[in-house]
């Protein structure tokens, strides 16, 4: 079994949030927030501050992490996708579309939830409430969730 380390940031300033359009890879068409592998020798912090500058031309500033979710898929049951999730809630820079995302502004309310990785509603709504979380989501044909756990926890 192996298990990859991996970021995601979404950009919260209440009540926007920055979401990006992945146009390529894995993810390709779906509005996620920003990160990736974290390469070696680096922190999963400093992953996520440089995911973000590469994927949308902005500097966050500080991250609060809350929540770790593990995805599986069936297509590759060998390999964990370890997922650490942050906020960050100040930037600098404009954000600005590049060749793997397209940034755009969102309110809470208006989500495209629908155009999303089918896992996101489940955590989401914990994240902009401000809680902590883990959880873990296994994935079949055509990304349905097969099955999933998602729990509250306390704040680090």
């Amino acid at each position: 079994m192996t298990r990859k380390q991996l970021t995601l940031c979404i950009i919260h300033e209440h009540p926007r949030v920055l979401l990006g359009m992945k146009k390529r890879g894995f993810g390709e068409g779906r509005w996620n927030g920003f990160g990736g592998k974290v390469d070696a020798g680096e922190t999963i912090e400093d992953a996520a501050r440089r995911e973000v500058l590469e994927e949308c031309g902005v500097s966050v500033g500080e991250l609060k992490k809350r929540g770790v979710l593990e995805f599986s898929f069936e297509r590759n049951p060998e390999e964990i996708l370890e997922v650490h999730i942050f906020k960050a809630e100040h930037f600098e820079g404009t954000p600005e579309e590049t060749e793997e995302m397209k940034p755009e502004w969102f309110t809470v309310a208006s989500i495209p939830y629908t155009e999303m990785w089918p896992d996101d509603i489940h955590w989401m709504p914990l994240f902009f409430a401000g809680k902590c979380f883990k959880g873990s989501f296994h994935f079949g044909e055509g990304d349905t969730i097969l099955k999933s756990a998602l729990e509250e926890i306390p704040e680090e």
